[in-house]
């Protein structure tokens, strides 16, 4: 079985107060991308093994969360041994929730390579035992997300019509040096609330709470956000923890040269 896990964008991101388990309470929203890895389960006769290609991704093969979401499926549901292979393509340390999908994607396709009929609920509870952003891979349509990030409202939200254009500049942010720069605070105004407004008033609305502290740190992630919109977006933000920036734009923008070196995507929504 063969499946392509998507990545996601955060249309702006607010950390409202830190939780006595060390994880925040946070206000996002989450809308899928065509940008995706390749994943390829099939049972095995001998013991699981699990191989990547592609990027290179930071630590153990075994801590990759693909492996980790098997062993929770073999630990639940004793199922068979398989054969996992991950092409790595979506930029890790970029806010886009790549290893997070990759997990959830794992946990659906386990499910139904042995039959195992477990319901959406039940898939967003073990989603959430491999880390906040997974339960939403499991939805994978926009929503706001709440608590942890893990509780989802689906909204009817598209961007239908809009073009993306997201760079990557050659840097990892981990999460937790992401949130060591940021203050926690209540929002006057919900993100929810924000983006029910028009798209052309986001831009001074709709806050990446990542993002101030990112840009005194990493100085490229504001440069890119400059020229994004000095080419005509209408709305420009860092993903999540970052590092990656995407703009929107009503019609493909013209970007020969402006980005050489960065990892750049650009798809019509």
């Amino acid at each position: 079985m063969i499946r392509f896990p998507n990545c996601k964008i955060n249309l702006g991101l607010s950390i409202i107060e830190k939780l006595p388990d060390g994880y925040h309470r946070i206000e996002t929203v989450f809308y899928p991308l065509g940008l995706s890895d390749i994943l390829e389960i099939i049972p095995s006769k001998d013991e699981t093994e699990h191989t990547i290609t592609g990027n290179i991704i930071p630590g153990n093969i075994s801590d990759n969360l693909c492996f980790k979401a098997w062993r929770l499926m073999q630990e639940e549901f004793h199922v068979s041994p398989v054969h996992i292979h991950l092409h790595k393509i979506i930029p890790t340390g970029a806010g886009l929730g790549g290893g997070s999908s990759d997990a959830a994607f794992t946990l659906s396709m386990i499910n139904e390579i042995f039959q195992l009929k477990l319901p959406f609920q039940t898939l967003l509870k073990h989603a959430a035992r491999l880390g906040m952003d997974c339960p939403y891979f499991i939805l994978n349509e926009p929503a706001i997300g709440t608590g942890k990030g893990e509780m989802l409202q689906p909204i009817p939200l598209s961007l239908k019509g809009y073009y993306l254009v997201m760079v990557m500049p050659d840097m990892h942010i981990y999460t937790i040096e992401a949130y060591s720069g940021v203050r926690p605070s209540v929002k006057t105004n919900t993100i929810g609330n924000i983006v029910n407004k028009p798209v052309a008033e986001w831009k001074n609305l709709l806050i990446n709470d990542f993002e101030k502290s990112a840009v005194e740190k990493y100085p490229e992630i504001g440069k890119i956000k400059e020229v994004l919109y000095r080419k005509g977006a209408i709305y420009a933000s860092m993903s999540g923890s970052g590092s990656a920036v995407y703009g929107l734009f009503t019609s493909k923008p013209e970007l020969t040269g402006e980005f050489s070196g960065n990892f750049v995507w650009e798809e019509e929504l």
